[in-house]
């Protein structure tokens, strides 16, 4: 009678979304594995935590797999295959299959009902070691090499060396991943490391003073670089954030390294008019109008606070009737109104994000498996690749649907 085989054992270094729901797809798609994932840190799961303001943006109601793609200024052409496997209906109805509910917000944000990350974290926790993955903090994995036998030799902030026959990499893509440099010593390529998801500093009279104020739809376009981006606009102490911002910092993300964050911005803060329709919709106030002062009624669709700080940027007085504001002042406004020139001289990052651009080079890796081609039986998941999404629940897709893949591939 034959010995009866060892079990397949399967390192994952990184407890993020992406290594945490990679180990329990693995002991899903073969409960004979043996999984044990490594993390650094003392707590699994620390970007979900802080995501969504502690409510976890789980996924987006994006549930076409191509339209989805359009999401991730890197990784767009690669992910389209793998979200065919695993797209956000699956990510819902596996959550709600564990007992989670989601709810979808007006813009598309998909959030547990309890609004609490806590939530997402408990059940992935929960799944994870009833399913019988081992969970192991404070336990960095500095190294990897394959020994003479074609096992991974993984060596610990402990001095130890563990055996695996199989590797998944999901360490995230922060300057120092470990995960980065294992991937390099395997033969990987490190696509250029840049933030990504930040927001820009701005010290500018027009907006001084404005913080907490939002216009729920603007566009930003930064014409040397010929981007643009529309979504809700929030002016903060430091200058300018929100979705449209964040939008734009990832699509930009390397191009405003390259520039060192200086660079030059125009907003529209009406996100609808061009520079003749809010000129035409100025001097049509005038005439039909023309006996109400100015200030009384925004127009533009502006905040009042807003649209009192731009007549005041003009010299005109909000008590001014209509009809005697000069026509060379209505044409001024109109162009701050819609096409407002800014100086960027910063950024900082979104503390709810915390997302890098760049990592393992896509066209090293065989998406269909999230398998490395340089190394068999190496994998990667999340971050540690150089794919990243725009703000929305997308990086956690990405993570989920990534994960999947490398978990179920490293255990069949």
């Amino acid at each position: 009678m034959e010995a009866p085989l060892d079990p397949v054992r399967i390192a994952i270094v990184g407890g993020g979304a992406a290594g945490i729901f990679a180990a329990i797809s693995a002991r899903e798609a073969n409960p004979n594995v043996k999984v044990c994932v490594f993390e650094k840190s003392n707590r699994f799961l620390t970007k979900v935590k802080i995501s969504g303001g502690g409510r976890c943006n789980v996924t987006h109601a994006c549930f076409e797999p191509r339209e989805l793609t359009s999401r991730y200024p890197r990784g767009s052409k690669e992910l389209l295959g793998p979200f065919y496997s695993w797209q956000p209906q699956d990510t819902v109805d596996w959550f709600e299959s564990h007992g989670v509910a989601l709810k979808t917000e007006p813009d598309g944000r998909m959030f547990p009902v309890t609004d609490s990350s806590q939530t997402i974290i408990d059940c992935l926790l929960d799944t994870a070691r009833g399913s019988g993955v081992a969970l192991k903090a404070k336990t960095g994995v500095d190294s990897a090499r394959i020994d003479r036998a074609g096992k991974f030799q993984l060596s610990t902030n402990e001095d130890l060396v563990l055996e695996f026959d199989r590797l998944v990499l999901a360490t995230g893509g922060g300057q120092n991943s470990p995960g980065h440099r294992i991937a390099e010593s395997f033969g990987h390529t490190i696509s250029s490391l840049a933030p990504s998801l930040f927001t820009f500093h701005i010290s500018d009279a027009r907006i001084d003073g404005l913080q907490g104020l939002s216009v729920p739809n603007a566009v930003v376009t930064c014409p040397s670089m010929k981007l643009s981006q529309s979504g809700p606009l929030l002016i903060t102490h430091w200058g300018l954030s929100g979705p449209a911002i964040l939008k734009l910092s990832a699509w930009g993300a390397r191009q405003f390294a390259e520039f060192e964050y200086t660079f030059k911005l125009q907003v529209n803060w009406t996100g609808t008019h061009d520079l003749e329709s809010a000129k035409q919709v100025l001097m049509d106030a005038k005439r039909q109008h023309g006996a109400k002062q100015v200030g009384t009624n925004p127009l533009l669709g502006l905040p009042r606070r807003l649209w009192d700080r731009f007549l005041d940027t003009e010299s005109i007085d909000p008590k001014m009737k209509l009809s005697q504001v000069a026509n060379h002042q209505l044409l001024s406004l109109s162009t701050t109104c819609v096409a407002c020139d800014f100086q960027v001289t910063g950024k900082s990052m979104n503390k709810e994000e915390f997302v890098t651009c760049g990592g393992v080079s896509l066209h090293e890796v065989e998406f269909k498996r999230m398998e490395s081609k340089q190394m068999p039986k190496l994998y990667f998941a999340g971050e540690t690749l150089d794919i990243d999404g725009v703000t929305g629940g997308f990086n956690f897709q990405a993570a989920w649907t990534t994960g999947r893949i490398a978990g179920t591939s490293a255990a069949i």
